[in-house]
């Protein structure tokens, strides 16, 4: 299991090193709630696809166990620890884009949807209600999908 405190020293090795990261998924959802609902298998994190190289180095005691690259890669360490990063392009404005496939297809991310959450108390950053609801379509949900999405609109009024 990936433990809050887990996720709060992996966003805080990132940023003393000076990297972007954003929670998204199943702790990108617990932090816009401000609690924790569940129990997590692993931490999704979005970073700077200019910043990997900053990333893997700060992060030296995980190993890249899986590689889905362009689109995404999973990062462990010996006690189960599981990272589970996406590289994102940003524009000039702010937004940004990840590759979805390796022909060409994108997922984007406007501006607007990098916000904050809190996890143990703790500001965080991650993804908006909005983009995290969008990224729960156009899949087979599991269960705690379905949860995660039901508790996002109940806490924010979303239909």
């Amino acid at each position: 299991m990936l433990t809050a405190e887990i996720a709060l020293d992996v966003l805080s090795r990132l940023r003393a090193a000076g990297c972007h990261a954003w929670i998204a998924g199943g702790w990108g959802v617990d932090a816009l709630l401000g609690r924790e609902t569940r129990a997590h298998s692993d931490l999704d994190l979005l970073h700077r696809f200019e910043e990997e190289p900053t990333v893997l180095a700060a992060l030296n005691d995980f190993t890249e166990s899986a590689n889905f690259r362009p689109v995404r890669f999973v990062l462990t360490r010996p006690d189960g620890a599981s990272l589970d990063l996406h590289p994102l392009h940003f524009t000039d404005d702010g937004s940004a884009t990840q590759e979805a496939d390796s022909t060409g297809g994108l997922f984007r991310y406007p501006v607007g949807c990098f916000v904050t959450g809190k996890i143990d108390g703790v500001t965080v950053p991650c993804l908006s209600v909005a983009q995290q609801l969008l990224f729960h379509e156009g899949y087979e949900p599991r269960p705690h999908d379905l949860a995660d999405v039901a508790a996002l609109r109940a806490a924010f009024g979303r239909p």
